[in-house]
This record gives structure tokens, C-alpha cells and sequence, in this order.
């Protein structure tokens, strides 16, 4: 298992439609298990062996993760893909260039 962390070019100033939009997202993306005090999950929680949370921090939203490198890809590229399409933007990490839309 690796630890993955990366920012999305989603800012937390968007409207609260387009992040009740993207929490349905959430519950679409495989593993989903719910929000536990406000931070979703998926497939477990820090205390087990594999796992996926998200925040939104100034930077963007933000995922950390414990899972193999593989699965992480997978998992990370198409949520990058569905949230591309739900946003209508091109969300990727900022680092690569992907530019904030407000």
C-alpha cells in the first residue's frame, strides 16, 4: 500500500449547488462508504489497511489516500473524468497546470 496525496483544481468558493452536485459525485465513485464527521470515505477510514478521504483546503480539493499505486490511478482518473464532465472544466491537479475556475 502507498499514500497518495493530491489537490484537484476544484476551489472551495464554488456555489453550494456545485458542491452538492459533487457530493453526489462522491456517492457514485467506487467504495463509497458515506461522510463520518463531515469527511467522505471510500473503501475504509485512516484505522484500516486501504482507504480514501477528501477535504476542501484553500489549495483546491484535496484527496488522501492508502491504496495500491494501480487501483489509486484508476480510482483517481475517473473521478477526474466524471467531475470533468459534471463541472464542465478540465479538473486536474494544479501543479499541472489545471487552472481554477471561480
Amino acid at each position: 500500500m502507498e499514500i497518495h496525496n493530491h489537490n484537484l483544481n476544484i476551489h472551495y468558493s464554488l456555489p453550494d449547488e456545485i458542491w452538492n452536485e459533487i457530493s453526489n459525485l462522491y456517492s457514485q465513485m467506487p467504495g463509497w462508504i458515506n461522510y463520518i464527521d463531515g469527511i467522505p470515505y471510500w473503501f475504509g477510514t485512516e484505522e484500516t489497511e486501504k482507504f480514501i478521504c477528501a477535504s476542501v483546503e484553500p489549495s483546491g480539493l484535496q484527496f488522501y489516500a492508502k491504496m495500491l499505486n494501480e487501483e489509486w490511478e484508476s480510482w483517481f482518473n475517473l473521478f477526474k473524468e466524471k467531475a470533468t464532465d459534471l463541472l464542465g472544466f478540465e479538473v486536474g491537479e494544479p501543479e499541472d497546470g489545471f487552472k481554477f475556475i471561480f
